[in-house]
Order: C-alpha cells, then sequence, then structure tokens
C-alpha cells in the first residue's frame, strides 16, 4: 500500500472547525438580518401588525434564541478578525492555534457575562 505524502492529510484541527463554526454562525446571522429587515420593514405597512409581531418576541423562548445571536455574533467577529490575521499578517499562519484559543478567551470573557445578565432580564430575576 503506498503511503500518502507528509503534510497532505488535512488533520480536522482549529481551522477546520473554525471554518464550520464560522460558516454556520454567518448563516446563522443572515437569517437573523433578514427577518429583522422584514419585521421592522412591517411597521410601515401597519404599526397595528408591527406591535403585534413585537409582542411575541417577548417571551424566554426568544429571549434563548438572543442568547444563540450573541453568541453566533462574537464567535463570527472574533473569527473573522483571527482570520485576517492568518491571511495578512505573515507569521498568522504559525500562530493559528495560539489566535483560535484567543477567539475562545475573549469569547467567553464577553459572553459569560452578557447570559448571565440577559437571563436575569429574560426569567425575571
Amino acid at each position: 500500500m503506498p503511503s500518502k505524502p507528509a503534510g497532505t492529510l488535512y488533520r480536522g484541527r482549529e481551522g477546520m472547525w473554525s471554518w464550520v463554526a464560522h460558516r454556520i454562525t454567518g448563516v446563522g446571522i443572515f437569517f437573523f438580518l433578514l427577518v429583522h429587515v422584514l419585521d421592522t420593514a412591517l411597521v410601515r405597512v401597519s404599526p397595528h401588525a408591527y406591535n403585534e409581531v413585537i409582542g411575541t418576541y417577548k417571551n424566554p423562548i426568544v429571549g434563548l434564541l438572543e442568547v444563540g445571536l450573541v453568541a453566533a455574533i462574537l464567535f463570527h467577529a472574533f473569527n473573522g478578525i483571527r482570520l485576517i490575521l492568518v491571511d495578512f499578517w505573515a507569521k498568522g499562519p504559525r500562530y493559528q492555534r495560539q489566535l483560535m484559543i484567543g477567539v475562545g478567551v475573549l469569547w467567553v470573557v464577553l459572553f459569560v457575562p452578557f447570559v448571565i445578565r440577559h437571563l436575569t432580564h429574560v426569567f425575571g430575576g
């Protein structure tokens, strides 16, 4: 059986998973923005209908979806900066793992306080 040349087998490390997560969060954010534009445009058509739609958003399920949205936005933003550094900084590819750890640390530092505060409001604390 012939052996594969060294360095050609992609091992699915942090680069692959960040690529997958970046695409998933990007699509999720896109669909949120689409719904947001549509429901905001409703105010021009019928302010009463707009108020009804906005009223349906005031429930715990939407509050939890907002947590997911913020998680996606934070990851997508920080990972986008990481991608810019990897692509345009000569040493970026060498530090890909450290940059990914930095994305994770920044994400946790900003996301955890948000979750605590937001869920306190959502569940009436």
